[in-house]
């Protein structure tokens, strides 16, 4: 009789095993679809970066060894040639406007949908790059202005 006990009680403890490992297996195999997106978009977005680099050869430093694109610091650059394509375009639509614009008209003239936040947050972030290198001028009102 002890033996049913114990056999009864090993598989208890086997389904119970079992179930665990499966959920640990589920999650592990959310990770990887989410991993293999996240390929995916680094891929598309090293393609678009490569893309809009044009025919200027920006400067490029190795991190975690990956290629990765720096904006030079003003200072640091002959002229903005130095700069990749996208960021040049908005450099010139900022100097070519009448005073300090929002990122929302920059977004506009590039062709973005302006109704879309999202649309307009990785457009912010390279403004707000090429102020930090001394290429614009952030206001505290959240508009850009070009520097003299």
């Amino acid at each position: 009789m002890q033996e049913r006990q114990w056999i009864t009680a090993r598989r208890s403890e086997l389904d119970a095993l079992a179930e665990e490992l499966t959920k640990q297996l589920q999650e592990v195999q959310v990770e990887r679809d989410e991993l293999a997106i996240a390929e995916r978009v680094l891929n598309r977005l090293a393609e678009q970066v490569q893309a809009d680099a044009g025919d200027v050869a920006p400067v490029s430093a190795q991190v975690a060894g990956r290629a990765v694109l720096l904006i030079p610091h003003r200072s640091d650059a002959a002229d903005e040639g130095a700069l990749p394509g996208d960021y040049r375009k908005i450099l010139a639509i900022v100097r070519e406007a009448d005073g300090p614009v929002q990122v929302r008209a920059v977004g506009e003239r590039l062709g973005l949908d302006a109704s879309v936040r999202g649309k307009l947050e990785p457009l912010r972030a390279k403004m707000t790059k090429l102020a930090d290198r001394g290429w614009l001028h952030e206001r505290p009102d959240g508009r850009f202005a070009a520097r003299p």
